[in-house]
């Protein structure tokens, strides 16, 4: 696996695991509130690591913004996710994540920039980290 890529096994692709992120995740907003994050982690020592989506409700904008916040997503995530797999790899666990908008949309921010989606990213995952630690 990569330090930096972003690779298919690492990605939530099937309606099932977003379904049971869905039902039985928890939900955490960033301190500004404009991301949204809904995790589960499961135990699991033959596959631990971390598994992301990106999701963005057609409220928040055209499709061409969505796509944006999503690569801006996966772009931050993949920056940052050092942390988090080593943990998880530690800990025997898998992570599953879906990034989401929450007070991000095109009319508020229409010029929308990784610099803008960076923080609450890594703010997300330090959170989730200091979760895996606790279990």
């Amino acid at each position: 696996m990569k330090k930096y890529g972003l690779s298919a096994k690492e990605r939530i692709k099937n309606k099932k695991d977003f379904e049971k992120i869905y039902t039985s995740g928890t939900v955490i907003l960033t301190s500004d509130k404009k991301i949204k994050a809904i995790f589960l982690i499961e135990n699991d020592a033959e596959n631990p690591g971390v598994k992301i989506a990106a999701a963005v409700s057609k409220k928040a904008g055209g499709a061409v913004w969505r796509n944006r916040i999503k690569r801006l997503f996966k772009e931050a995530y993949r920056t940052n996710k050092a942390r988090i797999i080593l943990t998880s790899g530690n800990k025997k666990k898998q992570v599953k994540i879906v990034f989401s908008s929450n007070r991000l949309n095109q009319y508020r921010n229409k010029n929308i920039m990784l610099k803008d989606v960076l923080p609450g990213v890594s703010e997300i995952l330090e959170i989730i980290n200091s979760r895996l630690n606790e279990t």
